[in-house]
């Protein structure tokens, strides 16, 4: 199966995708926290190859039925488990220590309502199960982005608590788009010791 291109590094997205490609292990279990349009499902589904799997989580009916038409449409649909629910309840679904890669992009569903975002409790949450869930060598990408009713507050809490996770168990990358205005977001890679 070909692999959709990457064709510029300087979108975060793209960004993310490259970092886990280059770590992540063939044929693993992948979930992506925060499915949307489904571009990271996908892009899962392909790094899973027949051997692996990919959960993927929303809590907007639209957002599954987008994804399960994108991964038919390349098909790619069996490697996929869409799941209608939070992304602070992937516990009921994961077991500890069983994901090699979880990724999430915070925000709205892109061309879909800017009321219905995810918010700084449940994503804190989110990001506390998800590191339960990772395996030791394992590795977390986080989209944050500002703006919007709770963006800022979103950033800041995801970012005070990363802060606090202990570094012998935890390498926390918090990159930033340095030469760019307008609340650019922020790439942050957490790598499981």
């Amino acid at each position: 199966m070909k692999r959709v291109e990457k064709k510029n590094l300087s979108r975060i997205t793209d960004w993310c995708q490259a970092v886990m490609e280059s770590r992540a292990p063939r044929g693993g279990l992948y979930i992506d926290a925060t499915m949307g349009n489904g571009n990271d499902t996908l892009f899962l589904c392909q790094m899973a190859g027949n051997e692996g799997q990919v959960l993927a989580f929303d809590i907007q009916k639209e957002a599954l039925e987008t994804t399960r038409e994108l991964l038919e449409k390349h098909g790619v649909h069996s490697r996929a488990r869409l799941i209608l629910d939070g992304h602070q309840h992937m516990e009921r679904y994961a077991g500890p220590e069983s994901a090699d890669v979880i990724c999430f992009n915070f925000g709205y569903l892109p061309g879909g309502d800017h009321r219905i975002a995810t918010s700084p409790s449940t994503s804190v949450e989110a990001v506390e199960q998800g590191l339960r869930i990772l395996k030791k060598g394992g590795m977390m990408s986080l989209c944050i982005y500002s703006g919007g009713d709770t963006g800022f507050e979103e950033k800041e809490a995801l970012l005070a608590f990363l802060g606090t996770l202990p570094p012998r168990r935890y390498t926390v990358i918090v990159n930033a788009y340095y030469n760019r205005g307008n609340h650019p977001p922020v790439p942050v890679f957490i790598f499981k010791e």
